[in-house]
């Protein structure tokens, strides 16, 4: 069967055509513009080459449609001089960890175990670049809220960070293998973050806590306001990230799914970081939130003049 040509198709078009494949296989195969043909052009913009008319798309836009229709980018064929073979694959989202029940994730073998976050650029480049504006390699006592197996912890160490961090999670064995990462500059605690008050009076000069507050079972605004009150120092700061993605069969896919909904659905957490950045404001601390995979709150205090 011939590979149809969409070289030169609207977008409109190339989904109709994309989503016919799809119904009846897992890929579907296609010719476009060789995209490096593309830099510097718009999206549809047209481009004559040797007498023929052309619509250019960069590969991140090809990457973007992928995604949109559940699929990932298989490596492209060299068709002619100007023309590339894309395919595109279908997802199978039964692999996703999200399926997998709670007391699941932290099994070894699960997929949820075999998630590097430090190795997506999505997730990884923001959230360094967070940690610099804090000032992370000057902190001197850190809390990590959730920090599970301490990748979030590892560009903290990497950064010249000379300080002590307390991370605190329920599973033991997670914290054991933080542990044995990050030797003696790592304390550890097993407790349930909605129980923070019964541990000793302790306060931290950076707060942390990546892809845990979304969870259902934690009272985020009492959490919120004991973290502000009783556990950061005169001149602290937070970085608390959400995450806005989903892994499906290895692929980190944006836009994150509540249970039961089957897009993406951002008015809880829009919700949560609103009400969260406000509290803050009120006690006189500078809130920006940036990110895209991960949505990352940093607050810093405002200093009296």
């Amino acid at each position: 069967m011939p590979i149809p040509d969409l070289s030169d198709t609207p977008l409109s078009q190339i989904i109709t055509e994309l989503e016919r494949q799809l119904q009846s296989a897992n890929t579907a195969a296609f010719l476009i513009l060789d995209p490096d043909r593309c830099r510097g052009s718009y999206a549809g913009e047209a481009l004559t080459v040797g007498g023929k008319t052309y619509r250019c798309r960069s590969w991140r836009a090809w990457n973007d449609l992928a995604a949109q229709l559940g699929c990932r980018l298989l490596t492209p064929e060299r068709h002619d001089t100007q023309r590339l073979v894309l395919r595109i694959e279908k997802l199978r989202h039964e692999s996703s960890f999200h399926r997998e029940k709670q007391s699941e994730k932290y099994d070894p073998e699960s997929t949820f175990a075999r998630i590097r976050k430090n190795e997506e650029p999505a997730f990884y480049l923001p959230y360094l670049r967070a940690l610099h504006r804090l000032g992370v390699e000057s902190r001197e006592r850190i809390l990590a809220l959730g920090p599970n197996r301490g990748d979030e912890l590892e560009p903290i160490f990497a950064s010249g960070f000379r300080g002590e961090i307390l991370g605190i999670d329920l599973s033991a064995p997670a914290l054991r293998e933080a542990q044995t990462r990050f030797g003696s500059r790592l304390r550890t605690c097993v407790q349930d973050l909605n129980r923070l008050a019964e541990l000793p009076p302790e306060r931290f000069d950076l707060i942390l806590s990546i892809g845990t507050l979304q969870s259902p079972a934690i009272e985020l605004k009492p959490l919120i306001m004991h973290l502000v009150q009783q556990r950061l120092s005169s001149g602290g700061a937070l970085l608390l990230g959400w995450p806005n993605a989903r892994w499906e069969e290895g692929e980190l896919i944006y836009g994150a799914r509540p249970r039961h909904y089957s897009f993406s659905e951002l008015s809880l957490v829009i919700k949560d970081l609103f009400w969260i950045k406000k509290y803050l404001q009120q006690h006189r601390y500078r809130v920006v939130i940036t990110g895209r995979e991960y949505l990352f709150l940093e607050a810093t205090k405002i200093q009296n003049p």
